[in-house]
């Protein structure tokens, strides 16, 4: 006997599944003589309900009903019931478009091993929903046991390609596109896109220009997204002409496409240059996305009559209220010391993520207000990240606040499970450090999980040269003279280490440790 789901569990259909669907018997009339005498009194005979498609409560989400949906599969195999390969495959295609990896992690263990052998569409559906949701080691085992992949394309191959470039194994994406050509797999349109992200993401523009020229072998050399992927990959590697010469050989620019030019020149510090872009794709009847306002404004912080006139852009379309072109205004307004704009933008945000929150604390980090955002932030629900921490200690350093410093430092472990990074320690020295509390700063970078960097030895050196610490300040450059050795800056605060503590000989040998480094004096 095989199962089938008619209408059921097709994609992003799953919220038609209801406990008022039934398949219903049909009888004979006991008194047929009577039948139109009782025709308005006849009662209509119970259903009797399929107990596949009937559940409670109702499902209310797509997600939900799928879940039922995987119940019933379950139970219906242990009662012996054969499954149609078709219900299957379009479960997993579910599975994919909600990111629900638990219910097609079930239904893996549903499928025979031997339709999965001999499926290559259903494994390749499963791979890729393994690898789409960073379960690439599955993935790849999967990929592995396809003894007949090739059947499918590059399916299978465009999958575990983009799982490993979403997870930033860039090197492992490239090398399965190679791996892909010399098997002699055809790649598609898709395969491009992705090879692509992992060219610039690793930043081997000769690499990159390889698969250009495999991308015009191939016959998508006019595809847009491929040549979306192109403009990003050449400005990811440096090479901004060719992201630009890319970028005017698409005649139907898409939103894309406006914003990977737009987010390179300003990734290349060329603001004239992305501002026209924007002007440009304003005056061709594009609507920039938040995501293309983000960038000019963020990038043009250091031109703000530039700026200005996005801004003004911005008033005028009404879209402030967007949160991430909201978030970055709060940034570009506290930069501006506009601190009362900040805050009046913020008040008035009907939504507000982690980075409004950051954003907001971060205007006030020379402030105590920031600490009442944080009350604020904690009141709302709201679950501080890393960033949170760094501005808040960074605050308690600039207004030397070592209790308050201290307290948040040990909240950020143990209420919410952050592990600290380079800046937090660097707060942390430097907040003992501008307190004088030398000893208790280098005690925090000998209890350290790993090797403190420049801005954490860095911090602690400026502290000696400030209350005159020798034996610590020695400490401190030694590591610096080795983590930065042609940084001046260092050479120079031990030499006033050495001056204010009347050590004019050290001064001296500290001079020509730098000029046999050739460093300026």
């Amino acid at each position: 006997m095989q199962l089938q789901y008619p209408n059921l569990c097709t994609p992003y259909s799953c919220t038609h599944y209801s406990s008022k669907t039934y398949i219903a018997k049909t009888r004979k009339p006991k008194h047929g003589t009577q039948k139109q005498k009782q025709v308005h009194q006849i009662s209509l005979p119970k259903p009797s309900p399929a107990p596949l498609l009937t559940q409670k409560p109702y499902p209310q989400t797509k997600l939900q009903a799928l879940d039922l949906v995987v119940n019933d599969l379950e139970t219906s195999i242990k009662n012996g019931i054969k499954i149609d390969t078709n219900i299957f495959s379009s479960l997993l295609e579910t599975c994919f478009r909600l990111k629900a990896i638990d219910q097609g992690i079930r239904l893996h263990r549903l499928i025979p091993n031997y339709l999965l052998r001999n499926n290559v569409g259903l494994s390749s559906k499963l791979l890729r929903l393994y690898a789409s949701n960073g379960r690439i080691d599955d993935a790849h085992q999967l990929f592995d046991e396809m003894s007949n992949r090739d059947e499918s394309g590059a399916f299978p191959w465009n999958s575990l390609i983009s799982g490993y470039a979403e997870l930033g194994l860039y090197e492992d994406a490239l090398a399965l596109y190679f791996q892909m050509v010399e098997d002699g797999v055809e790649p598609d349109g898709f395969t491009f896109p992705r090879v692509l992200k992992a060219c610039g993401g690793i930043g081997l523009i000769h690499v990159g220009e390889e698969v250009h020229r495999h991308v015009v072998r191939c016959g998508f050399g006019n595809d847009m997204f491929v040549l979306n992927g192109l403009v990003d990959m050449y400005a990811k590697c440096g090479d901004i002409v060719k992201a630009r010469k890319v970028f005017d050989k698409i005649l139907c620019k898409d939103l894309v496409s406006w914003n990977a030019m737009l987010t390179a020149y300003v990734r290349h510090e060329l603001l004239h240059e992305a501002l026209h872009i924007f002007r440009w794709m304003v005056q061709d009847g594009y609507v920039p996305d938040s995501v293309a306002i983000s960038t000019i404004l963020m990038g043009g912080l250091s031109l703000p009559r530039h700026v200005a006139q996005v801004h003004g852009w911005v008033l005028r379309r009404g879209v402030q209220w967007n949160l991430s072109v909201a978030n970055s205004l709060i940034v570009i307004y506290s930069n501006q010391g506009k601190l009362g704009r900040a805050r009046r933008l913020f008040d008035k945000l009907p939504d507000r993520d982690v980075v409004s929150w950051n954003s907001i604390i971060s205007a006030h980090s020379k402030h105590p207000e920031a600490m009442v955002y944080f009350e604020r932030m904690l009141s709302a629900n709201a679950v501080p990240d890393s960033i949170t921490f760094v501005s808040l200690l960074s605050t308690c350093a600039h207004l030397r606040m070592v209790k308050e410093g201290e307290h948040l430092f040990s909240m950020m472990r143990k209420r919410f499970g952050i592990s600290p990074i380079m800046e937090h320690y660097a707060c942390m020295v430097n907040l003992y450090g501008r307190a004088g509390l030398i000893n208790e700063a280098y005690e925090i970078i000998e209890n350290m999980d790993f090797e403190a960097g420049p801005t954490v030895w860095g911090a602690l050196l400026y502290a000696c040269s400030f209350h005159g610490n020798v034996d610590i300040g020695e400490v401190a450059a030694e590591s610096l003279f080795e983590l930065e050795p042609d940084n001046e800056l260092n050479f120079g605060l031990l030499m006033k280490i050495y001056g204010n503590a009347g050590r004019l000989e050290d001064v001296e040998r500290v001079r020509g440790m730098m000029v046999e480094r050739g460093l300026d004096l």
